[in-house]
Formats: structure tokens, sequence, C-alpha cells
């Protein structure tokens, strides 16, 4: 059985990385949002036409970026949102309640600092976690049975 794992969140670490390394060798296929940051800001006014109000080029660029990430989580078996201590990430919180909303199993990635600021989303996960290891071995542990060493 394929999972399709989309990695949503915060894009300034690597642990998505982390959890594709970690999955090696299991039938997993991930997906996830533009983690270029420079580059999904701007894809709205390179696609669809400069924009010289900065709302409305940030509007574009939400919009295309919105159709991905609907498409991803649409497609998803499994959603993993990260949340990190350094920016505010409210698509992520948005991600969350899309993937809850359709019924995805929702997997929930944070620093143990953020437990109480996001007590509402972990509410809606099936798991949280706090380190992306945990995320492999859920995704293991769904896979094969198998529980961590």
């Amino acid at each position: 059985m394929t999972l399709n794992v989309y990695l949503s969140g915060e894009i300034h670490t690597d642990w998505r990385d982390q959890i594709m390394a970690g999955a090696e060798g299991l039938d997993v296929a991930f997906s996830s949002p533009v983690t270029d940051h420079a580059a999904s800001d701007d894809c709205g006014v390179a696609i669809l036409g400069e924009e010289p109000n900065k709302f409305w080029h940030d509007h574009k660029g939400a919009k295309v970026n919105a159709i991905r990430t609907r498409h991803g989580i649409e497609n998803a078996d499994i959603v993993v949102v990260r949340f990190g201590t350094e920016y505010k990430q409210w698509n992520a919180a948005f991600d969350a309640g899309y993937a809850a909303a359709l019924g995805k199993s929702l997997i929930v990635l944070n620093p143990p600092e953020l437990g109480h600021a996001l007590k509402e989303v972990h509410g809606a996960a099936l798991a949280v976690a706090e380190r992306p290891e945990q995320v492999v071995q859920v995704l293991r542990y769904v896979l094969t049975g198998q529980l961590p060493a």
C-alpha cells in the first residue's frame, strides 16, 4: 500500500529532508508546497503579471500556491503539518484545518514550547510529534505494524 504524504508548513529548516531520508525503503510518495521562498512569494506575478501594489502581489501568489496546496492535501492519505518557532505559519494552520475538514489523517509536528498555542490544532490531529523521526516512526508503523527498535 503506497502512502501519499503531503508535507506542509514551515519551510526554513530541513525537517522534510529528515522525514524523506528516514522513510527510505518505505512505500511512501511525498509531496509538498514549493519551498523556495522567493519562488513561492513571486509565483503569482511571474505567471499572471506584475502588480504595483504589494497586497495584490502577495494575493496572486497566495492564490496560485493555494491551488498546489489544495491539490496536494486532497490527494494525500496523510498530511504532516510542521510549525516552527521562528516564523508565524498562518498557512500551516489553514492547511491543518483543511486536511482535518477533509477527513485526512493529520500529523502535527512542532516543538514542545508551541504545545499550548497549538492545542486546538492538536485536537484535530491523530498524532502530535516533536521530532521528524517520530513522524517516520508513525509512517513505518502504519505501513508495517513495526514499533521502533
